[in-house]
């Protein structure tokens, strides 16, 4: 994913990234007691040093960087943290299940968190769109449909299957997660050419090559990853940190149904009982609020348990709908038909118009300049007589040559 310098996070604390480091006396290469970061025993501390009853599955760095970040979370910026708490609950059990059905650290969670705050409709400046702020061609790339009535960005599910496989490969590509969490960021290629600048090799090794080349990446790649790491210590901690009466919102249950082309999200909600609104929420990847025209049945989410209310209603309200589409559509055609001979009427009105201009104006022009329409009209008799004398020679001339002809035979 291309450098976006959008992720939400990012934003609310405005200058603070980055910068703030440097002003707070912050040595983004040392840990609190002066050791060099990116070290086992130094920066990199496994669960048992952290004296925490957090579990990890990613290596956790504890360095001034990252807690800068806690501090926010929990400080100035905690409202904020606990709106992205809150909608954790929603998506963060999916995400780590299909974390762990890949072989992928369930921490990896806390990349989405900072990328969208769990929210599938976030937008970002540059258009990075839902959970995982993909971009368009990135998206595309990874078989996520983007067009004019369908973004899959916003579809959670889907768009956390494209995002662990664009993960995989850059883990593949980089040899370690912090360095998959830069490049998914920043680019790959800032990333390689960071390690290849710093260590001589375009792959790294362990986590602790993150650090080494960090000094090297632009100011928002560099707080990525301590950014990722500060949610996860908060996110999996909240009660530390005075987040712990946050009321999470649960997973939503749904059926899934089979909607024709070009249907409405209003009359599926209407078929299924419920509002249009919820409707829409579940199917936020449907930018138009219907089903793609001219296409084959198109999956559409309801609310678990309308499923069979959807079943009994939908047939009747489906034909209804279509009759009233087809009505508009005879409408609009009629419509069309109307505007289009009263523009053929109009454009020969104003043909007329500027034909008598044109007549009125020439008439106007002689009746000011008599003299000149007479030598005009002299000039024309002129030609003509001359035009009539040279038709005269030539008629002479072939007399002639006929005569010549009859002579000689």
């Amino acid at each position: 994913m291309r450098f976006r310098t959008a992720f939400p996070l990012a934003l609310l604390v405005g200058g603070s990234i980055g910068t703030s480091l440097a002003l707070g006396g912050i040595d983004p290469h040392r840990d609190r007691a002066g050791e060099p970061v990116g070290l086992m025993g130094g920066g990199l501390i496994s669960e048992a040093a952290a004296a925490t009853a957090a579990r990890w599955d990613i290596p956790v760095v504890r360095n001034d960087a990252v807690e800068h970040f806690v501090g926010l979370f929990s400080g100035r910026r905690s409202e904020v943290m606990a709106d992205y708490l809150k909608r954790s609950g929603r998506y963060e059990g999916m995400i780590r299940q299909k974390l762990r059905k890949a072989g992928m650290p369930e921490d990896l969670v806390y990349l989405s968190m900072i990328e969208s705050g769990f929210n599938p409709n976030a937008r970002s400046r540059v258009n990075a769109v839902g959970l995982w702020q993909f971009m368009a061609p990135t998206a595309r790339g990874y078989g996520l449909r983007v067009d004019g009535y369908v973004d899959e960005r916003r579809d959670p599910e889907k768009s956390t299957d494209a995002a662990l496989r664009y993960l995989r490969d850059l883990h593949d590509q980089l040899g370690s997660w912090y360095l998959a969490a830069a490049a998914y960021n920043g680019g790959d290629g800032r990333v390689s050419r960071a390690l290849m600048a710093e260590t001589g090799r375009s792959r790294g090794k362990t986590e602790a090559d993150f650090w080494r080349i960090r000094h090297r990446l632009p100011r928002e790649t560099r707080e990525y990853v301590p950014l990722m790491l500060a949610a996860a210590v908060v996110g999996k901690e909240p009660e530390k940190y005075g987040l712990g009466d946050v009321a999470r919102w649960m997973p939503v249950e749904t059926d899934t149904v089979s909607v024709p082309g070009g249907m409405d999200l209003g009359v599926v909600a209407k078929a299924a009982g419920v509002s249009e609104r919820e409707v829409t929420r579940l199917n936020s990847h449907l930018v138009r609020k219907m089903t793609p025209p001219g296409e084959k049945p198109f999956p559409v989410s309801i609310p678990e348990g309308h499923g069979e209310r959807f079943a009994a209603e939908f047939p009747a309200l489906r034909d209804e709908a279509l009759a009233r589409a087809a009505e508009r559509r005879a409408e609009e055609a009629a419509e069309a038909r109307v505007r289009e001979a009263e523009e053929r009427a109009a454009e020969h009105r104003a043909a007329v118009r500027r034909a008598a201009a044109r007549r009125t104006h020439a008439s106007a022009s002689r009746a000011r300049h008599p003299v000149a329409a007479s030598a005009r009209a002299r000039a024309a008799a002129n030609l003509r007589a001359t035009a009539r004398r040279r038709a005269a020679i030539r008629a002479r001339a072939a007399e002639r040559a006929a005569a010549r002809r009859r002579h000689h035979r």
